[in-house]
């Protein structure tokens, strides 16, 4: 399957990877240069970031000297900064579990698809209609998340352990469709494996090639660990490809993202 890495995302990508060094709003100058090396053309540029704008997610700023220029709003620094504990952090082993239940009238029904669909998009697994469940590490995430999209009065969360009656490898097998995650792993993997290969067979990448190759690795790899929430390795089969994307995508970060920095500096 052929990745798409859409201008809207790649911007994403970019403020969580190397917009938020920069002191004060990013200059648009800046951003047409920065996306234009991984290969997005201005006119793109300009029309993702007038989206991203509408979606509440930019907001248009001006520099010390005048120049138009794009800053982080407060709901968009709260989601990078979930963000990075999410796409950075290694998860700490627990057998706890948080439990989401909702129930939203049918004359809101929009309001059930969003829920559903952001509750999805957080990594949360499917137990029943109106019940969901994460690892429990996701409760501060989940709550800013639900806060943001004001849909708290809808939801009840709680944490616990899972006490049966099937065991719990079993019951995750048939609350996450563990096949289609392992798919994405090795996509992943697929993808960026060779580029890890040649960084480690070749000559030192120079500041933009760095800068360019963690771009696209990272547009890549943050939706996995949102896909994937990072389950308990011992309720997951012996031969899961998440560990070995991991390991591939911290190898990447290790080699690319400081010396990316010499590219994108402000």
């Amino acid at each position: 399957m052929v990745e798409q890495h859409t201008p809207r995302s790649l911007i994403v990508t970019f403020y969580g990877a190397y917009g938020r060094a920069f002191e004060g709003p990013v200059p648009v100058s800046a951003l047409i240069r920065l996306l234009g090396a991984a290969g997005v053309d201005a006119p793109s540029v300009r029309s993702s970031v007038s989206r991203l704008k509408r979606r509440g997610f930019l907001l248009p700023e001006r520099t010390a000297d005048g120049s138009a220029a794009y800053g982080l709003s407060e709901e968009a620094q709260q989601l990078l900064d979930d963000g990075d504990r999410r796409i950075y952090g290694t998860p700490e082993p627990s057998d706890e579990w948080l439990v989401a239940v909702f129930s939203v009238p049918e004359q809101e029904r929009s309001k059930r698809h969003l829920l559903r669909s952001r509750l999805a998009r957080l990594g949360f697994g499917t137990v029943a209609p109106g019940v969901w469940i994460a690892p429990a590490r996701l409760a501060e995430e989940t709550a800013h998340t639900l806060e943001r999209l004001r849909l708290t009065p809808y939801v009840e969360l709680f944490r616990g352990a899972h006490l049966g009656f099937a065991p719990t490898a079993e019951a995750v097998a048939r609350w996450w469709d563990l096949a289609a995650l392992a798919k994405q792993h090795e996509e992943f993997l697929d993808r960026h494996g060779p580029a890890l290969r040649a960084l480690e067979s070749g000559p030192e990448p120079t500041p933009e090639e760095a800068y360019r190759g963690y771009l696209l690795a990272l547009d890549s790899w943050r939706r996995l660990p949102y896909a994937d929430p990072g389950l308990p390795r011992d309720l997951l089969p012996a031969d899961w490809p998440g560990d070995r994307a991991a390991a591939v995508f911290a190898e990447l970060h290790a080699r690319l993202r400081d010396r990316g920095t010499l590219f994108a500096r402000p």
